[in-house]
């Protein structure tokens, strides 16, 4: 499974770049993962390709997503000890701030919502003083966040968003409104927001200071030095570049220079120019012998060289040969005289033949390096061969060889050269761990700011909750008022019920009351003693269904009556039987329940029942 995710993520940034136009393939694979991963999950997409799906058919998402993979994580006078020391130390040294007719031209790529560029500003209007910053000065703040660019085109900023504004600058450079603090109108025309992607569009030219803070760390190896690439070519030649305190420049020396490391502050490479001035190499004297009216001393000074030398006539017959040339080529006097081609020096250790004819044809000095010569009494020797016509008035005499034993400087070189490889690989080594170092300092950073952002939304998320426990307090306060108003309103109720109860108890006569469904709402004491039924259990059953010695049957014409408006009073006398078994005729008064004096529905019906005296 995991290897087709960055098949499937690499289809997801395809997409992205192909319907909005942001290409994040150069940005670290890591961090695009984490932030791709934290919008899956808060739509609840289960793999890339359900993400993809998500993303055309909501639009809205892509605003989103942006937002989190952009990590606009800044603030005004971030490390505040860096921009001290460019104000104090790097900024009044400037060629283009020294020369008051000079303009000066800064770019602050990335900015996000603006902070860092008004920071900028704040500095160089203190260097400058404000009327040279509004007539010199001009801020190019770019970023591809169209959102972050609108907000920081306002200049506008929550308090909490101006925390680190030292007093003395925020009274400055800052108007007050109800709710924010704006920058100054006349020195926000300096700042100028434009969109400007770093990886696909052209860099701003004849840039003086180039203030670029923790952006680089998000990118590739390859997109970070093509990044670089595009910066060296937008900085003038005495410009500086400010980076964040994760990125060192340490594998990309061909480009930049520190100026401090310590504050990440940075000068470019100057390249030469593409006429390349040439190199002249001294050639020494060919063999130190001079003529000389002796050829004793012409033999002597032969024998004082310290390299193996032979003279051949223009013939290629040997007419001399030192001793140091007699021990190594194994010479004696009857060599002499004899023709080139009939001694073993001929071809051994080198052919001279070929070399010869060229050096007579060209009449140049050949030289022929790395001669290997093995059986020699010495032992194998190594041997730089150097043949030099001799010419008198353009005419050839005759050819110098000289043989020098470079066995030495061979095994030395041979050892100089093991000793450079050696260091190559010890210095490609370092350079790999110090580009993961670099590597690992820029994500560890990059997750720093990503957890500063989780923290700001889980402080908002925390804040949101604490409105929402206010807003449940407030909520349980008001029902806990309502539940007083209730049980007040419920003693209310069994006060008034236990009043009405004492009225039908003290009338004399067992009640009972019925609603348009002819079931048992009311039952007093009275009923409960005449039929033997108590109120729960008569409660809310149909009056005609109740198994008592009264014949209820029989009052369903009277119920009828009254609940139908025919009449204001039934009264029907009934032969009953109480709950002790006793025969006896009650007489049963039904009354219309609310129709009396009123227009108003009847509601149901009130019976009066009582024995009567035989």
């Amino acid at each position: 499974m995991a290897a087709t995710q960055p098949s499937s993520l690499a289809d997801l940034l395809g997409f992205i770049k192909e319907a909005r136009g942001f290409d994040f393939t150069g940005y670290k694979r890591s961090s695009i993962e984490r932030r791709v991963a934290k919008r899956m999950t808060e739509v609840g997409a289960g793999s890339y390709e359900d993400y993809l799906d998500y993303l055309e058919l909501n639009a809205g998402e892509f605003v989103e997503l942006f937002n989190t993979l952009l990590i606009n994580v800044t603030s005004f006078f971030r490390d505040p000890a860096t921009w001290e020391h460019l104000a104090e130390q790097v900024l009044p040294q400037l060629e283009s701030i020294r020369d008051t007719g000079s303009p000066v031209r800064v770019w602050c790529p990335s900015c996000a919502s603006g902070e860092e560029a008004y920071t900028l500003a704040m500095v160089l209007a203190r260097v400058l003083g404000d009327q040279a910053f509004r007539d010199r000065v001009k801020i190019y703040a770019t970023d591809v966040d169209e959102e972050a660019l609108d907000q920081a085109r306002h200049g506008a900023y929550l308090p909490r968003q101006i925390e680190n504004v030292p007093p003395e600058a925020l009274e400055r450079f800052f108007d007050r409104t109800d709710q924010r603090y704006v920058f100054r109108k006349d020195l926000r025309r300096s700042v100028i927001f434009g969109r400007n992607d770093l990886v696909q569009d052209a860099p701003i030219s004849r840039i003086d200071v180039l203030a670029c803070r923790n952006t680089l760390m998000y990118f590739t190896a390859e997109t970070q030095s093509q990044i670089l690439r595009r910066f060296h070519f937008a900085m003038r030649d005495n410009a500086v570049l400010l980076l964040g305190k994760s990125e060192m420049l340490i594998t990309h020396g061909d480009l930049f220079v520190p100026i401090d490391l310590k504050w990440r502050l940075f000068r470019k490479v100057i390249k030469p120019s593409e006429r390349e001035r040439v190199r002249v190499l001294a050639i020494d004297p060919s063999n130190g012998a001079s003529h000389s009216i002796s050829e004793t001393l012409r033999e002597a000074a032969l024998d004082t060289s310290p390299h193996a030398q032979i003279v051949l006539d223009r013939n290629r017959t040997l007419v001399m040969a030192n001793s140091g040339a007699r021990r190594l080529l194994a010479l004696d006097v009857n060599d002499f005289g004899r023709p080139l081609y009939d001694l073993k020096l001929s071809y051994r250790p080198l052919e001279l033949g070929r070399h010869l004819d060229v050096l007579e044809r060209d009449r140049q000095t050949v030289e022929v390096p790395g001669v290997s010569m093995d059986g020699s009494e010495a032992g194998d020797r190594v041997l730089d061969v150097r043949m030099a016509p001799l010419l008198s008035e353009d005419v050839l005499l005759g050819v110098s060889v000289i043989y020098q034993d470079v066995t030495d400087v061979a095994a030395l070189q041979s050892e100089i050269t093991k000793s450079q490889h050696e260091l190559e690989s010890a210095y490609d080594e370092l350079q790999s761990t110090v580009e993961e170092l670099e590597t690992t300092n820029e994500e560890l950073q990059s997750t720093n700011e990503e957890l500063e952002t989780t923290n700001e939304e889980l402080q908002s998320t925390n804040e949101e909750l604490e409105t929402t426990n206010e807003e449940l307090q407030s909520s349980n306060e008001e029902l806990e008022t309502m539940n007083d108003e209730l049980r007040h309103r419920t003693i209310e109720v069994s006060e008034m019920n236990s009043f009405l109860e004492t009225i039908l108890t003290t009338i004399g006569l067992a009640v009972a009351v019925i609603d348009r469904r002819q079931c048992v709402q009311i039952w007093n004491g009275q009923a409960r003693e005449l039929w033997g039924l108590d109120a729960e259990e008569v409660a809310d059953q149909p009056l005609l269904s109740l198994d008592i010695g009264l014949p209820v049957d029989q009052l369903r014409k009277p119920i009828r009556a009254c609940l139908a408006k025919e009449s204001e009073r039934e009264e029907v006398t009934l032969e009953a039987v109480n709950r002790r078994g006793r025969a006896f005729s009650c007489r049963v008064i039904c009354l219309p329940l609310g129709a009396a004096g009123s227009d108003g529905e009847v509601s149901g019906v009130i019976l009066m029942m009582e024995p009567v005296a035989a």
